[in-house]
């Protein structure tokens, strides 16, 4: 069994990067398994941990097909129909409500006055 090199948060040698830094080059890991780590220090918890591969080891991001970028839009179209009165927000709908926000704050104005 083979240990990990672990370093200091900021002093990675050149040749590897996180999966962010990977993304931003328009790579991909590849199925490469993680080649070290970096490790923060904190006080009171362990420490923050992130994994770093080898760059030369990418491969690049594979592009879109119309077939994702469908999915894609369909996923994203789900997101903003409310599910209580079935109209499109025209915005993410939060999850926080699970409705849009004239049907979670009613507009008491709105309802009829029983007098």
């Amino acid at each position: 069994m083979s240990a990990l090199p672990v370093y200091r948060w900021r002093l990675a040698p050149d040749g590897y990067a996180t999966r962010r830094q990977l993304r931003a080059r328009g790579l991909r890991p590849g199925g490469q398994g993680v080649a070290a780590q970096l490790e923060r220090p904190r006080r009171r918890r362990g420490p923050l941990v992130a994994y770093l591969y080898r760059i030369d080891l990418a491969k690049p991001v594979r592009p879109m097909t119309p077939g994702r970028w469908a999915a894609l839009a369909k996923a994203n179209a789900a997101r903003r129909i409310c599910p209580q009165c079935r109209t499109d927000a025209g915005y993410v709908i939060p999850t926080s409500l699970d409705t849009c926000v004239p049907c979670a704050y009613p507009d008491p104005a709105d309802s009829p006055r029983s007098t």
